[in-house]
């Protein structure tokens, strides 16, 4: 997957629309130093939250959602599963380049 410079939430809306039901690994930051990474798929999207369904223990699943600006802040940072890039660059990288 190529990277994708993001600046605004339309255009991590729009190439997320585009990997509906594609593999994604998901690194939240949840606050108070407690970061949670987790393998998933793209289920749906909508307007201003998109759902992920995430790989649980024991073989079980569920869907957490999140935000397209938490996306953009960095604060959620999706990766292709298999290279390991970042899907979308956070703003606060591409400021520092």
């Amino acid at each position: 997957m190529e990277e994708l410079e993001v600046n605004h939430v339309d255009e991590i809306h729009q190439k997320l629309i585009n990997m509906v039901g594609e593999r994604i690994r998901v690194k939240a930051n949840m606050g108070r130093t407690r970061v949670v990474e987790r393998m998933g798929t793209i289920k749906t999207v909508h307007p201003s939250v998109f759902i992920v369904e995430v790989d649980e223990r024991r073989g079980r699943k569920s869907r957490q959602s999140y935000q397209y600006v938490d996306v953009l802040t960095g604060t959620v940072e999706l990766f292709d599963p298999e290279s390991g890039e970042h899907i979308f660059v956070p703003l606060g990288s591409q400021l520092e380049e």
